[in-house]
Parts: structure tokens; C-alpha cells; sequence
């Protein structure tokens, strides 16, 4: 009877846990960027908090301190500034839907003449006054969402690294695993953060300084601006920096400067579209070993679930479903091959997705 009770106590306690979780979710979504920002930067940054804690002994708090100003100098204000440039040379283009139209009449015509295709009609070039403005709201309210997200971060990130060690204590009394998966999720979610955190800008920078350095040498107008688009395009998986070069180069083409068109295009898929290709696959040997598939779907995925974080977290959500699949196949099935890790394997470097285990 007591064994009973104390099983209805735990439901019950569980339960309201559970509904107050989902009521404060649902309050709190707009946030929800900043609360992701402050996980990741937690994760990036623990081995700081740790070594001025435990190391060179620091107080807590001053070491949390430091850590946070670091960071939003060096890393959110950065970031936050590459959002106002991003946003001011995006706004700075100007949207007339009527000469929008006009001119991409004018190109569609010029295809016709020279190709016999038709592009577009009356009909499907009825989109562009509504996309015009939508592309400015979304823009405003997507920079404002960038600055208030970056503060919250930036007072969680304070609270998470002063109570580091109850944080890691309380996440590894809650989770149901055993003692060795505990300690393989927190390599695969660090792994995977890592990954993205680090191997997205690095990527976005280098395309965008080749598109300039391309553009200018090609003497295409307004280089920077372009540049620029083209870093923002990284996050789309597969077409990404197409959606910038392509038109470019084609518009060149419809212009009747074959030589400058085909330059262009070449350009953009072998320099611009293969450095992409060169350095994920450089980032994936150092950091982890994400599956394309899992960057495809997971960026879809998170770009429409959590925004700009949505680019780390909708792979790393993908990552753990397959983690514990796996780890329901190694722990509870007989005879699986399946080895409980995604991106990467014992000692942390990058391993496959499935391997035998070891005899014993």
C-alpha cells in the first residue's frame, strides 16, 4: 500500500511538473532564442569556468563575470553587429515591386528571344508587392528578436556558469541513463554544439570574404552587399550561396556578356560553392562527424522551430533521436552492432554511425 502511494505521489508531482513546464514554454517562446544562446555558450565555455574555478581559484562569481564580459564583446555584440549590417545592406536595396517587375519581365522576354523559354507571366509575377513587404518585416522583427535574445543570454549565461557544478549535478540526477550514457550524451551534445557554433561562422566568413574578393575583381556593383548576402545564405542547406551567385551570373548571361556570365557562374561554383564543400568537410575531420543528411533536415527543421539558433539546435535534435536509437538497440536489444554514439566515438575524436562492439 505505502508502494502505492509513494508511485501515485511520483505521477502526480510529475505530472504538475510537466504542465507548469509546458504553460512557462508557451509563455516564454519569443525567448526561447536567448535561452538556446545561453546554452550554447554554456557548453562552448564551461572548460573557462572550470579551469579559473578549480584551477587558478577564482571565485565563482568573478569568474563568471569576466567570462560574460568576454563573451559579449568578443562574441555577441560581434554577432549581433554582423545582424545590423546584415539587416542595413538588406534594407538598403531598394524593393520598388513595380521596376522589380518590370525588370524581371524584361529578363524573362530577353530568355524567350534568345532560348524560346518562358519564365515568367503576369500571373506567376503577382507574388512580388507582397514579398517586397514581407521581407521588411520579417527583417525588422527579426533583428529586434537578435537584441533581446542576446541580452537574455547574456544574464543566463552569467546564472548557468556561477552554478555550474549544482547544474551538471541536478541534469545528471534527472537523466535516465546509465552512468556511461550520461557520459556519452554529453559528448555527442557537446560534440554536435561545437560543430555548429564554431564551423557556421567560420564557413559563412571565408565564402563571404571570396564572393567580395570576386565580385570586385569581376567589377560587379555593389560587391559588399553581395558579399554580404552571400555569408547569410551559408545556413540554406544545399542551394545556400547559389541563391546569390546564380542570378548574378545568369542575369550577366541575359545581358549579352557571355564571357562575364560564364566567369561568374564558374566562379561561384567552384571557388565560392567549393570552398563549402573543402571546409565542411576539413571542420567535420577536427570537430564532428555530422551526417549531411542530419545538417540537411535538421537546419530545415530548426530554422522554423527556434529562429537563427535553430541552425545549431534542429541538428543536434536530429542527433539525439538517432543517439537513442541507438542506445535502445546496444543496451535492450540481443545481439545489435549498434554502438550508442552519432558524431563521435571513445576519446572524442569523430566516429561512424554504427560499429561492432568489442569482444570481450
Amino acid at each position: 500500500m505505502p508502494d502505492r502511494k509513494n508511485q501515485y505521489q511520483r505521477f502526480v508531482l510529475l505530472g504538475l511538473i510537466l504542465l507548469l513546464s509546458v504553460i512557462i514554454f508557451k509563455q516564454l517562446h519569443p525567448y526561447l532564442g536567448g535561452f538556446l544562446g545561453a546554452f550554447t555558450l554554456f557548453i562552448l565555455l564551461r572548460g573557462f569556468m572550470i579551469k579559473l574555478v578549480e584551477k587558478y581559484h577564482w571565485k565563482k562569481g568573478l569568474s563568471a563575470s569576466v567570462i560574460v564580459l568576454g563573451t559579449t564583446i568578443f562574441i555577441l555584440i560581434p554577432l549581433t553587429g554582423f545582424g545590423f549590417l546584415a539587416a542595413d545592406t538588406i534594407s538598403g536595396i531598394s524593393i520598388d515591386p513595380a521596376q522589380i517587375m518590370r525588370s524581371m519581365r524584361e529578363f524573362s522576354e530577353n530568355i524567350d528571344e534568345r532560348f524560346g523559354i518562358t519564365l515568367f507571366t503576369p500571373e506567376n509575377l503577382s507574388f512580388v508587392p507582397r514579398a517586397g513587404s514581407s521581407i521588411m518585416q520579417t527583417l525588422v522583427s527579426g533583428v529586434s528578436s537578435m537584441v533581446i535574445n542576446s541580452i537574455i543570454a547574456i544574464f543566463l549565461l552569467y546564472f548557468m556558469l556561477a552554478s555550474y557544478q549544482s547544474l551538471e549535478r541536478a541534469t545528471n540526477e534527472m537523466l535516465p541513463f546509465s552512468h556511461e550514457n550520461k557520459h556519452i550524451l554529453r559528448e555527442e551534445t557537446k560534440s554536435i554544439i561545437q560543430a555548429n557554433a564554431i564551423g557556421i561562422p567560420v564557413v559563412a566568413i571565408t565564402q563571404g570574404i571570396l564572393a567580395y574578393v570576386g565580385y570586385l575583381s569581376f567589377g560587379v556593383s555593389n560587391p559588399l552587399v553581395y558579399a554580404v548576402l552571400v555569408a547569410c545564405t551559408t545556413i540554406i542547406p544545399v542551394v545556400g550561396t547559389s541563391l546569390v551567385w546564380a542570378p548574378i551570373g545568369i542575369s550577366a548571361l541575359a545581358q549579352g556578356d557571355i564571357v562575364k556570365g560564364i566567369l561568374l557562374l564558374s566562379y561561384g561554383l567552384l571557388i565560392i560553392g567549393g570552398s563549402d564543400t573543402i571546409l565542411r568537410f576539413v571542420l567535420q575531420k577536427r570537430l564532428a562527424n555530422i551526417h549531411p543528411l542530419i545538417t540537411f533536415f535538421g537546419v530545415i527543421m530548426g530554422l522554423a522551430m527556434f529562429g537563427f539558433w535553430g541552425i545549431i539546435f534542429g541538428p543536434l535534435l536530429i542527433s539525439l533521436l538517432l543517439l537513442f536509437f541507438n542506445m535502445y538497440r546496444h543496451d535492450f536489444i540481443p545481439g545489435s552492432t549498434a554502438q550508442p554514439r552519432i558524431t563521435t566515438k571513445e576519446g572524442g575524436k569523430s566516429g561512424l554511425l554504427f560499429r561492432k562492439r568489442k569482444v570481450k
